[in-house]
């Protein structure tokens, strides 16, 4: 016989997870199962982040979500804690820093206008003021920045495990099993079967498998605009030390980096912008690629500051982004086609960083049939039959 839950979400982690705490905590009554294929979170999206949040948006949406997280990872520790114990979850907000050159420059002003209007604190720097913050980046090629000043970094592993133990407390179900397939009838879901055969029945599922959440909406028969994409990061130590933190700085060349003294970590954005015509960019490789370090970011850095020039890669890591390929946006909301079948997938980077407000969001939204907290309707997965995309101009 097969399990009855009143609510299904496959996907365990961070973005499941706050569904899960938000259903419970805003009153939904029935019973919820969520489902994890990784018991131990080592190939899950959200501990191989970096954790970053920003609040540094083109579009009124993201910038409403990403302020409302923001106010939740500054408030986490207390709100969130358990029997005493506070939430620490290395709440940082150390600062992103924007570098640019004449085009870019004019496509954050403009943004900065809509962020200002929602209160983000957001300021238009100099190439000189670029050098009064970090004195040891090189500012020749630039004609300005944008420093989001609350943005900064939190421990993805911890907000998750937070969540679970909320969630857990407010009786949500954990199974560690593999969904193996959503199941659906004649337009209806109706539960999922799991890789060792056995079914669990539900009226309502939830899709938050993230870079696997395509792959499991196929076997619904739903396609949705969803593949996996490696982004890899590495930790270097500098020979020449930096005096002070360093904000987290996005080279306009594509290049980031985050450090403190002699420890750095660094990245560039070899994925988004090659996934059109790279083909291996889209699949479940967890590979580091060393070279791509040495031969791609390695000059990129050296070019910005003389403390890149000599440096040791010590080690680093690759995680998957669930990329959304159509629009780079989160898909939040009922699929049209499948009643009872909802998605919250598809955030293309910045899913860490807006997983309070999606849970938030789409708690309401199952449990009301619509937004009171805030408007998350331009997300919905609706938007693609109608041609009604979001073109975000501040994608990293």
């Amino acid at each position: 016989m097969a399990d009855k839950h009143d609510l299904i979400i496959v996907g365990g982690g961070v973005m499941g997870s706050s569904l899960a705490y938000h259903l419970r905590k805003d009153g939904y009554t029935g019973s919820i199962a969520v489902f994890e294929q990784d018991r131990m979170y080592e190939y899950s999206s959200t501990p191989r982040s970096y954790g970053g949040f920003r609040q540094t948006f083109g579009t009124e949406g993201n910038i409403r979500m990403s302020r409302y997280s923001f106010q939740v990872f500054k408030n986490f520790a207390t709100e969130m804690a358990l029997d005493g114990e506070p939430a620490v979850i290395d709440f940082k907000p150390h600062g992103y820093l924007y570098l640019a050159d004449d085009r870019i420059l004019s496509i954050l002003k403009d943004n900065m206008k809509r962020q200002k209007r929602c209160g983000v604190n957001v300021q238009l720097l100099t190439p000189s003021d670029v050098k009064g913050l970090v004195p040891e980046l090189n500012v020749d090629d630039l004609a300005g920045a944008v420093f989001d000043v609350e943005a900064g970094n939190a421990d993805p592993y911890s907000v998750l495990q937070w969540y679970v133990k909320h969630a857990r407390r407010l009786g949500v179900d954990y199974i560690y099993e593999k969904v193996q397939a959503i199941l659906t009838d004649t337009g209806q879901v109706t539960g999922v079967r799991l890789a060792n055969g056995r079914e669990h029945c539900a009226p309502v599922v939830v899709n938050a498998a993230g870079a696997w959440s395509g792959e499991i909406s196929r076997t619904a028969g739903v396609d949705i605009p969803v593949r996996p994409l490696r982004k890899q990061v590495y930790c270097i130590d500098v020979a020449m030390p930096f005096p002070r933190d360093l904000p987290f700085v996005f080279d306009l060349s594509g290049t980031y980096f985050l450090g403190e003294g002699s420890k750095v970590i660094a990245g560039a954005r070899e994925g988004a912008h090659l996934a059109e015509q790279r083909e291996s960019s889209f699949d479940f490789s967890f590979h580091l690629d060393r070279s791509f370090f040495n031969d791609e970011v390695w000059p990129l850095l050296a070019h910005r500051s003389p403390h890149f020039e000599k440096l040791k890669l010590e080690r680093g890591w690759a995680g998957l982004y669930e990329y959304n390929y159509v629009d780079h946006n989160a898909i939040i909301g009922l699929h049209p086609q499948v009643r009872g079948y909802y998605l919250i997938t598809g955030f293309s980077g910045h899913g860490f960083q807006q997983s309070p407000a999606a849970g938030k969001g789409l708690s309401e939204l199952i449990r009301w049939g619509k937004y009171r907290t805030m408007d998350l309707s331009a997300f919905s997965p609706e938007r693609f039959a109608g041609n009604r995309l979001i073109f975000e101009s501040e994608v990293y």
